[in-house]
């Protein structure tokens, strides 16, 4: 897998702007100083994501298709990937920059991402299976734009089809 950090995001409050990072560091609970962190994201306390991830394949995507630029970080996700699909990624233990994460749930738009962005049409299209997904912080460590993205361990699913290929295929 050729995967990498496109762009970083965080912000510090709910419904503050994103601002754009060249690195961020990372501990369970999320990203340093942004919003969910430090408990000041629109949901927290009920539905909050540590660090969510989204295709910046999916951006461009979305700019060819309907013309809304989210690449300022409209979308309101963290870190913006190229290379691999994030929902490739749920139920995966992943390594990027220093820090290791868990992919644990889509996350899909909400009309606070739409109002936010202040552009009638974000949530419509970033709800096309293009919203990203959260990750858990597994170990802390440093993320910067640039940094390399692997597979540290696949989910469970797949490790057992693997076992059960190697054991049938004798």
């Amino acid at each position: 897998m050729d995967a990498t950090v496109a762009q970083l995001f965080t912000a510090p409050e709910g419904a503050a702007e994103m601002e754009s990072r060249e690195r961020v560091d990372c501990e369970p609970g999320g990203i340093v100083g942004d919003r969910y962190f430090t408990g000041e994201g629109h949901y927290a306390p009920y539905d909050t994501c540590e660090v969510t991830f989204l295709a910046s394949e999916a951006v461009e995507t979305i700019r060819e298709e309907t013309g809304i630029d989210l690449s300022d970080g409209r979308h309101r996700r963290n870190v913006v990937t190229r290379g691999v699909e994030p929902t490739d990624l749920l139920d995966v233990t992943f390594q990027v920059g220093e820090a290791r994460f868990r992919g644990t749930r889509r996350r899909p738009p909400c009309a606070h991402v739409e109002e936010v962005a202040d552009e009638d049409g974000v949530a419509r299209a970033l709800g096309e299976g293009r919203g990203g997904i959260c990750a858990d912080v597994l170990d802390a460590g440093r993320v910067a734009v640039g940094d390399q993205l692997a597979v540290v361990e696949n989910d469970p699913r797949s490790v057992g089809a693997e076992i059960a290929e190697r054991l049938g295929g004798d």
